[in-house]
């Protein structure tokens, strides 16, 4: 019997890790990547600061785990039948069948079909977009000006980074950051969206909100509103839409996490609802625990094929979407709420950095996250050992 995961960002990378433990051991387990690394997205934007930091957020899929780990990418899943078909890095096409899978394939960047914002505008979704925005941004001179289209807390952490980049290299740059809705951060609570307001204006990010993008060419955005705002760079981290695989789509699955008769879909690669019939947030720490619901049900399906019992299949236990807080940096600076508690400065700093430790602990590279705690707050080892990645909620990369 094959058990398949497909994707190892955090759903995919947390259940593997847990199927590895939990599954008999005449199962076999692949997970299949179309990177050889594991990125530790809620950090990425860290990167266009600090690029040394990009090896404290890459994990060696292959150190992460002991089970197979095939390089592809996978262009096209049967749910139902349990195949996928994959495209290699030297660009073969293969075919994998498997008993019973996951989809945790993530989230790409949606540029909703508006006029040139594809082609002109640098995304935030991988190491490349990073140093990309970064190369770019050191080309400016005095006076120029960068807009981020999109104040979801990926735009809003990139801005915070742009902005003090430009304070550390000494150049008089407008960071410009737009949104659609009334107020930056939107769908989170009142309280943390005023905060991560201030603390934008704080770090010098000029805010505009209720300005939605319509199209952009190469020197300037057209705005809804019929007004144009020229700019020198342009970094989108408007929304996100599916993957090719599934034809772009997040399709929508219900708390049992069930997306066929052989697969289960986990992440931001699919539109939860909760046992509570609440629509679930695109967040790292959603997936995480998303994760561990899948793998329950992946072992009780595995267990009844294994048993070939037949009859009706085993009852699935159901994820429930609870978090404490939401956590987002802004250059120096960070927000964070806790219940109704709103945190602003070194305080929520740390909690993210130890968060974002925390995590990388938890998937064994312990050695980066040792080093970045350092990195973040010069601080020793002690430092992330609490909170762990469960504890509060980081959604940086969540529109």
């Amino acid at each position: 019997m094959q058990v398949a995961v497909f994707g190892a960002g955090y759903a995919g990378l947390t259940l593997a890790r847990t199927l590895e433990r939990t599954l008999p051991s005449d199962v076999d387990l692949v997970v299949v990547d179309e990177s050889q690394d594991h990125l530790v997205q809620h950090e990425l934007h860290r990167v266009v600061r600090r690029p040394s930091l990009a090896d404290e957020i890459t994990v060696s899929l292959t150190d992460a785990l002991d089970c197979a780990v095939r390089q592809a990418t996978v262009t096209d899943l049967d749910a139902d039948a349990g195949v996928a078909t994959l495209e290699t890095p030297g660009g073969a096409e293969e075919t994998l069948d498997y008993d019973v899978g996951a989809v945790c394939l993530g989230a790409r960047t949606a540029f909703y079909g508006l006029d040139g914002v594809r082609e002109h505008a640098t995304p935030l979704k991988r190491l490349a977009d990073a140093r990309e925005i970064r190369r770019t941004f050191l080309d400016l001179a005095d006076g120029d000006r960068v807009v981020v289209g999109g104040a979801g807390l990926s735009g809003v952490q990139v801005a915070g980074e742009l902005a003090a980049l430009a304070g550390e290299k000494g150049l008089d740059v407008e960071v410009c950051l737009l949104e659609q809705e009334p107020e930056v951060a939107p769908a989170f609570p009142a309280a943390f969206q005023r905060a991560v307001h201030d603390a934008l204006l704080d770090a010098g990010v000029s805010v505009r909100t209720g300005t939605a993008v319509e199209r952009a060419d190469a020197e300037t955005i057209t705005l809804t509103t019929g007004s144009d705002l020229d700019y020198d760079q342009f970094v989108w981290t408007g929304g996100i839409q599916g993957s090719p695989a599934l034809d772009d789509d997040r399709p929508v699955v219900r708390a049992d996490l069930r997306l066929g008769t052989s697969t289960f879909a986990v992440g931001d690669t699919a539109r939860v609802v909760d046992s509570d019939g609440e629509a679930v947030p695109a967040s790292a720490s959603a997936a995480i625990r998303e994760a561990s619901v899948a793998a329950e049900n992946i072992e009780r399906l595995v267990d009844h094929r294994r048993e070939d019992a037949g009859g009706f299949e085993p009852r699935l236990a159901r994820y429930r979407f609870d978090v404490p807080g939401w956590l987002v940096s802004v250059g120096d600076d960070a927000v964070a709420k806790v219940g109704p508690t709103v945190l602003t400065g070194r305080p929520a700093l740390a909690l993210k950095t130890t968060v974002g430790a925390g995590y990388l602990g938890s998937v064994g590279a312990i050695q980066e996250a040792t080093d970045l705690v350092r990195a973040e707050l010069g601080i020793g080892e002690e430092a992330a050992a609490d909170p762990e990645p469960e504890d509060i909620v980081d959604v940086s990369q969540a529109e």
